[in-house]
């Protein structure tokens, strides 16, 4: 039997009910590993309640489906009655973790760290519950004395550190590693220490850390944590993992519409992956790809946004891409007409917000269209009349409806 939870997760009712193996065997589901080996159940047999930390730095402003796969996790912990313990690693950040890195990570300043920070915290709570987590800056303790770090950089060689994949490739290719990325799974390590983490999770990318963590904590006396590490999602062009640097994120602050027709476009070769770390669901194998594919993209809109907003943005979808119709919210922009004639690029450049090389670009693919109708690829101007009150479309996403106006009428930087 399974017994539904505040956050949609089927937990099984023996697993509520405290049945420690029933426990294990559910949050252990979709892991990549768990180490050591049995320890997560011996901690769970015990009847604490567990702290179990999660450490993000804040060096972009939103968070992805690729975060969620964590986040989901975390929220299971939850659901048994554990203890979340999110480090907002605003002080790391400062640093910027090397993991599969190879070449030293830009720096944020400070503001650009703060302000991520405010936005990855209550988007985190988009998944998580918010009563049964800590929240925490690891700026409280990293921010420390000379002499405290000297003690603790004491506790650790650089033999350790060279064993990480990355720092050893770096180190024989003669790639410059910087002082301050050595110290970054230190610094990690004992964020563990400081919130007497009993469990930590990461992706699979993390492992080294969250291991070297356990070394750390029991130089301070502590029992170390056991860790749970995840799959990494691939982003939505299959290969890659998920990252808005790389252009391929969903983001879960993106709107349903765009959200949807993201997942659309992901290869049928990750779709497995999608509905087991996402949906927690294996793939209907009666379904074509195309209905698995919106099956999914319905699921995880109502995840976030409800499920008349899934109905919705799949509505929309069909409208766009399925009948090659204008949605229905089409914003309209209005356009100062100075003749009979307009001028293409610069008219695509006003209503989109695009640069006048870029407009020229589309229109010589064949990627615009008005009231309908493709434009010519070597199209200079067209009438005036073509133009007013017809939806421009831009690539297969992007519409405006242009209505033409007198120059005093138009905003200042809308005029052809």
């Amino acid at each position: 039997m399974t017994d539904q939870g505040a956050s949609g997760l089927a937990v099984p009712a023996s697993a509520r009910a405290g049945d420690p193996r029933a426990a294990a065997d559910w949050l252990l589901r979709n892991v990549a590993s768990a180490l050591p080996e049995g320890q997560l159940a011996e901690q769970l047999a015990s009847g604490r309640k567990l702290r179990v930390k999660l450490g993000v730095d804040p060096t972009a402003p939103d968070i992805h489906l690729g975060h969620v796969v964590v986040l989901r996790k975390l929220r299971e912990f939850q659901e048994l009655g554990h203890t979340v313990v999110l480090i907002i690693g605003d002080f790391t950040a400062r640093v910027g973790d090397p993991s599969g890195r190879s070449r030293t990570r830009p720096r944020l300043n400070p503001e650009a760290i703060e302000a991520n920070a405010r936005t990855y915290q209550e988007q985190a709570f988009r998944v998580l519950d918010r009563d049964r987590t800590e929240v925490v800056r690891n700026s409280a303790w990293l921010d420390m004395p000379m002499s405290d770090l000297f003690a603790l950089a004491s506790r650790a060689t650089v033999a350790q550190l060279l064993d990480r994949d990355d720092f050893r490739k770096r180190y024989e290719s003669g790639t410059p590693i910087s002082l301050l990325e050595l110290l970054y799974p230190l610094l990690q390590a004992y964020d563990s220490v400081a919130v007497r983490a009993d469990v930590e999770l990461g992706g699979t990318d993390q492992t080294f850390n969250l291991l070297f963590a356990r070394e750390i904590q029991q130089t301070y006396g502590q029992s170390p944590q056991s860790i749970v590490t995840m799959p990494i999602l691939p982003g939505i062009d299959g290969v890659q993992k998920m990252s808005k640097s790389l252009g391929n994120h969903i983001g879960v602050t993106d709107p349903p519409e765009e959200m949807f027709g993201k997942l659309m476009r992901i290869p049928d070769t990750v779709m497995d992956d999608y509905y087991r770390l996402l949906l927690d669901a294996p793939r209907d194998r009666s379904l074509s790809p195309v209905e698995a594919k919106r099956t999914l993209a319905r699921a995880v809109v109502a995840q976030f946004w409800g499920s008349e907003a899934a109905v919705a943005a799949e509505a929309r979808f069909n409208r766009v891409h399925v009948e090659r119709r204008a949605p229905d919210d089409v914003e309209e922009v209005a356009i100062a007409a100075p003749g009979e004639r307009l001028a293409v690029a610069p008219l695509l450049a006003d209503a989109f917000g695009i640069s006048r090389s870029e407009a020229r670009r589309l229109v010589a693919q064949g990627a615009v269209e008005v009231g309908g109708e493709r434009l010519p690829r070597d199209a200079q101007d067209v009438p005036a009349t073509l133009v007013d009150g017809a939806v421009v479309r831009l690539g297969k996403r992007r519409f405006k409806r242009v209505r033409l106006v007198d120059a005093a009428s138009a905003r200042p930087d809308a005029t052809i």
